[in-house]
């Protein structure tokens, strides 16, 4: 009897750990994590206030209204391929390596999905991928490099080695495509005996816009509303870095809407725009800057929107399935874009710059198991947090590698721990690339924001001139007006000097990565009297090196 006891009660224990263990599987989220590539908060209806009433994402709207919505999220380099590599590993780009459009992150470091699959997640990453080397998901179908807004190619799993193996859908859009990618997974590939990992990566919207054919009428007779920087800031706005001594830098420094930028601008993309007009060249001397201008920021508010209603679109396809198959509450649902963009304000385009337009991502959080409808929270988060918060929702152990943090705890609660961060980290490493921003990082607070422009590429050299700005983003949520050289914000800007050069080696920026860079950034600390007249003489250089080139253009 006694031996018959010991059978059954190790049959029951037996019993009762198997039936504890399916329920810890099934209690286990889904987890969705759904990026568009440049997509700003600025052009979210949850978010937007200037082009609210235009709203083009109902779908996107919808989701944030039944979860939480984060309006102090922050990338660390605003820029495509640092900012996946931040996610994908949970470190900030000096540690993970990636510095710039040129990084990889190999397989064997792409830490997120490989504690997923180890967790037991079926893991898939369909979409823009633009980390180089081959995908470590179960299943991949993803762009080569940016990818294409038409005729849509993916690489994926097959018995060619990376990258070889790729399937083409002629006549498609990225949008389309990808969006049918994702559901043909669902439908042919997911396990159900499995909770999943998926990461739906959104080409749009991308510059050069190009949406479906289908959204040529939207907004066609609509006049966006134009921001009131687009057209006058204050002389308080910027400082040497961004403006040069005595303004000699405007037409140099950031990429434009209209004729500002000589080298570039979106007012030379207006013969695309309009290929049977003439009369619409920029270059056209009848045109006025101020009907340059206007043409173009209508252009590309409308070439951009166009894409954003192809994404929202698709998502209600990819909503809709998972509310059908029952799945829809059942998945955590995360909405961002990789970082912000510019939409004209301070007549930029593009992103790069520590500016929240360009520094602030859209992060949306739903699952209605435990996160409540209708909850906003300004806690500062980083892309480097998202790892870390997905891996707690899987009920993983973060590893200490990360150095992001799971903020699960505001998700279900609403509430900021005590112990919670208080300053995001920025730097931008692509001196003068592209889009003529110079390499700049930046602390960001609450309640203000410090940018140290120190004005040079990884070697040091190609310098413009080094400056600070400091906004009160209290009294100043535009960044219009710098403060630094205030006397009554002397405390403030001190006070943050410090917290600023701890937080670069709290989060492992030392300055090892790049000597001859820091010698520069040491330099122009201070930013004394000396240093200033410096400046003034590196901006007139920088000047006269960028008039010769265009000079030799001509």
């Amino acid at each position: 009897m006694k031996r018959s006891a010991r059978i059954f009660l190790g049959l029951v224990c037996g019993w009762l750990v198997t039936f504890s263990g399916v329920a810890r599987s099934e209690d286990r989220p889904n987890i969705l994590f759904i990026m568009s590539d440049d997509h700003t908060a600025q052009a979210i209806g949850a978010y937007a206030t200037l082009l609210k009433e235009l709203d083009p994402t109902p779908t996107i709207d919808a989701l944030a209204a039944d979860g939480i919505c984060f309006d102090n999220a922050f990338c660390t380099n605003s820029i495509c391929t640092p900012s996946r590599a931040c996610i994908i590993t949970g470190q900030y780009d000096h540690v993970n390596g990636v510095f710039d459009l040129g990084g990889r992150i190999a397989r064997e470091k792409q830490t997120l999905p490989i504690l997923m699959r180890a967790q037991g997640y079926q893991t898939a990453m369909i979409g823009k991928w633009h980390l180089k080397v081959e995908p470590n998901y179960d299943f991949y179908k993803v762009l080569p490099g940016q990818g294409k807004y038409f005729d849509t190619e993916f690489r994926i799993q097959g018995v060619k080695p990376w990258p070889k193996n790729v399937v083409k859908y002629p006549g498609s859009h990225s949008s389309d495509a990808i969006m049918d990618s994702t559901l043909a997974w669902f439908k042919e590939q997911r396990n159900p005996d499995k909770p999943f990992f998926v990461c739906h990566h959104f080409k749009a919207p991308h510059d050069y816009f190009q949406s479906h054919p289908r959204y040529d009428s939207y907004l066609a007779d609509v006049d966006i509303p134009e921001p009131a920087s687009l057209w006058e800031k204050p002389d308080t706005w910027g400082s040497i870095a961004t403006r040069g001594y005595q303004d000699e830098l405007i037409p140099h420094i950031g990429t434009s809407i209209g004729r500002r930028n000589p080298r570039r601008s979106y007012a030379a993309d207006l013969p695309r725009v309009f290929p049977d007009e003439f009369k619409w060249d920029y270059r056209n001397p009848n045109l006025t800057d101020v009907v340059v201008k206007r043409l173009a920021y209508q252009a590309y508010l409308k070439k951009y929107l166009r894409c954003v209603k192809g994404v929202d679109d698709n998502l209600k396809r990819l909503f809709d399935y998972l509310k059908q198959e029952n799945l829809y509450d059942n998945t955590v649902i995360i909405y961002t874009g990789d970082q912000g963009f510019w939409l004209g304000e301070k007549d930029y385009q593009d992103k790069r710059w520590a500016y929240d337009e360009s520094a602030r991502m859209p992060l949306i959080v739903r699952y209605p198991k435990t996160i409540s409808s209708g909850i906003r929270s300004d806690a500062i988060i980083e892309n480097v947090d998202f790892p870390a918060l997905m891996l707690d929702f899987a009920g993983a152990e973060i590893p200490s590698q990360m150095q992001g943090r799971s903020f699960r705890s505001i998700c279900e609660t609403g509430i900021e721990p005590d112990d919670w961060k208080q300053a995001a980290y920025y730097r931008y490493w692509m001196h003068m690339a592209h889009h003529d921003n110079p390499g700049e990082m930046s602390i960001r607070t609450k309640n203000h924001k410090l940018i140290y422009f120190y004005g040079c590429n990884y070697q040091g050299e190609e310098q413009t001139p080094p400056s600070w700005e400091l906004y009160d983003l209290v009294k100043d949520p535009r960044e219009l007006n710098n403060v630094y050289d205030q006397s009554e914000y002397r405390e403030v800007r001190e006070r943050l000097k410090i917290q600023f050069a701890k937080l670069r080696l709290d989060v492992g920026d030392d300055g090892s990565h790049y000597p001859a860079c820091e010698r520069i950034v040491q330099e122009f600390w201070d930013y004394d009297e000396a240093d200033r007249q410096r400046a003034i003489k590196i901006s007139n250089q920088f000047r006269q090196r960028r008039e010769a080139e265009l000079a030799d253009r001509k």
